[in-house]
């Protein structure tokens, strides 16, 4: 009985200790344009897949505890990769479109798109307004990445 018990116990804070290592994170993903996007690929940092959109754009991840990084990717998007606080739970992610610069300089390209990322907060309260978002802060943060730095 002394042994039944040992091994129980033993199980119990095994399980325990491993339960809180991970946490579970949901969100909704779409593009500039306020449309759902499905099978958007989700990776850690250091590039492994966590897993991808549904077909509604939602997603339900489970991360280990440290990990404040995410990139989210889809062919025809442009790659994003955020950061996020410790407490987070929810995240609503706006993509946007990968679209190719011909015959323009590098510099020319980036104010392009430096012109669409600036106009991603208005979007997210178009979002917020249609009801695809539940909330109207935003709880990432995103750096614009310039094409000329790569």
């Amino acid at each position: 009985m002394m042994k039944l018990t040992l091994i129980l116990s033993i199980f119990i804070f095994l399980t325990s200790a491993v339960h809180g290592q991970t946490r579970a994170i949901k969100g909704t993903v779409i593009c500039e344009h306020l449309e759902l996007l499905p099978g958007v690929s989700i990776y850690s940092i250091d590039t492994v897949e966590i897993g991808r959109t549904y077909l509604h754009g939602e997603f339900n991840i489970s991360i280990p505890e440290e990990t404040d990084q995410l990139m989210f990717w889809l062919v025809g998007l442009e790659p994003m990769t955020i950061k996020f606080a410790d407490n987070c739970e929810k995240l609503e992610i706006i993509m946007m479109y990968g679209v190719h610069y011909d015959f323009i300089s590098l510099r020319k390209a980036d104010r392009l798109r430096k012109k669409r990322f600036d106009k991603l907060p208005e979007i997210r309260k178009k979002a917020f307004e249609q009801g695809i978002f539940k909330s109207d802060s935003i709880n990432y943060s995103q750096e614009f990445v310039y094409y000329r730095d790569n």
